[in-house]
């Protein structure tokens, strides 16, 4: 089969990832899964393995096919597998866990001791076919497509995570601020509409994504590039702040807005990442605001998110490309030219 895989480490997007025919995989364990891939979204955390920024926490052995935001259809099961059968179609966590560790007795995917991370420790989705578990796959209701609700896996969920820690936090009428409404901002801005009753404040540098939140039900937008932000909010929310910020870009700039921006006792949530936090101690003290990471999510939230979907509460504005363009996207990515999502669908 086909199969998009990186062989080493750099910062040039144009050639990144090399096209190869590899091995197609079978259900050999007795809980395995085979998908055949419909769909892949492209994630910048895609690019960021790309880079090696990753090598430091996750082991990786190259090559290796990248890809962790796949959906499909079940082609083949181990035989005690009995969630899914041949034919299904399917979602895939990207994490595939053990069952058995303390962290997965609690529910805490994301913490499994003895995990497996499609398309970042293990070969992942830019090919035909797909190795996972029955642990990670979740049925699609009928007719949802697999191609479209692929990004969910990743983007999509992490999206809910941080927006279903923000709303129990949340009071009608209170501010919730998104920042950046690209491939993950726009799904947790809907998330936060569907979910509470906050008032909902939209930044971006791009007028294009402020036009795309203000389809979505943002009640207010920022350019940060002809605003004040923080005058703004705190306009906007009446002297008070803002009780939650998702901040799905992560760089300086962004991370340095929560002493202005955050409300007394609320919560900056890192989504995005690739910048660093340079605030003060007394920032915190003062504020006595919080910042909190964001990491994918569980499983069960994968299959609440995929309920919203199915409800037509949570749409994605994606572009599909073929896993021939897959630089391309790579490098449009990079450049910031992608509204949305890319998904990466096979030959």
């Amino acid at each position: 089969m086909h199969a998009a895989r990186l062989h080493e480490y750099t910062e040039d997007m144009t050639e990144a990832l090399s096209i190869d025919e590899v091995d197609r995989p079978s259900a050999e364990g007795p809980h395995d899964v085979i998908v055949e891939v419909e769909g892949a979204g492209w994630c910048q955390t895609d690019n960021h393995i790309i880079e090696g920024m990753w090598a430091e926490y996750a082991p990786q052995e190259l090559p290796m096919t990248l890809g962790h935001e796949n959906a499909g259809v079940v082609s083949e099961v181990g035989d005690e597998v009995s969630t899914v059968e041949v034919g299904d179609p399917v979602i895939c966590h990207p994490v595939q866990t053990c069952g058995t560790c303390r962290p997965c007795r609690l529910g805490e995917d994301m913490y499994c001791e003895n995990d497996k991370f499609n398309g970042l420790t293990t070969d992942g989705g830019f090919a035909e076919y797909l190795h996972t578990s029955d642990r990670a796959v979740i049925p699609l209701p009928e007719g949802v497509d697999p191609t479209d609700i692929a990004p969910h896996a990743d983007a999509g969920i992490t999206a809910y995570h941080a927006a279903k820690k923000a709303v129990t936090e949340l009071n009608p009428g209170d501010t919730a601020v998104v920042i950046g409404v690209g491939g993950l901002g726009h799904i947790g801005l809907q998330c936060l509409r569907a979910m509470s009753a906050a008032d909902v404040v939209a930044v971006d540098l791009k007028e294009s994504a402020l036009d795309l939140a203000r389809d979505l039900g943002a009640d207010e937008t920022v350019n940060p590039e002809s605003a004040d932000v923080a005058a703004e909010i705190e306009d906007f929310s009446n002297g008070v702040g803002a009780q939650q910020v998702l901040d799905f870009v992560g760089r300086d700039e962004t991370t340095a807005l929560a002493p202005e921006i955050t409300a007394a006792g609320g919560d900056h949530h890192i989504i995005g990442y690739g910048g660093h936090i340079h605030e003060p101690a007394q920032a915190l003290v003062n504020g006595e605001f919080s910042y909190k990471g964001t990491l994918v999510g569980q499983y069960t939230e994968l299959q609440e998110l995929v309920a919203l979907v199915d409800r037509g509460d949570v749409s994605l504005h994606t572009e599909r490309y073929d896993l021939a363009d897959i630089n391309i996207v790579a490098e449009r990515l990079e450049h910031g030219e992608i509204d949305g999502r890319a998904v990466v669908t096979p030959p």
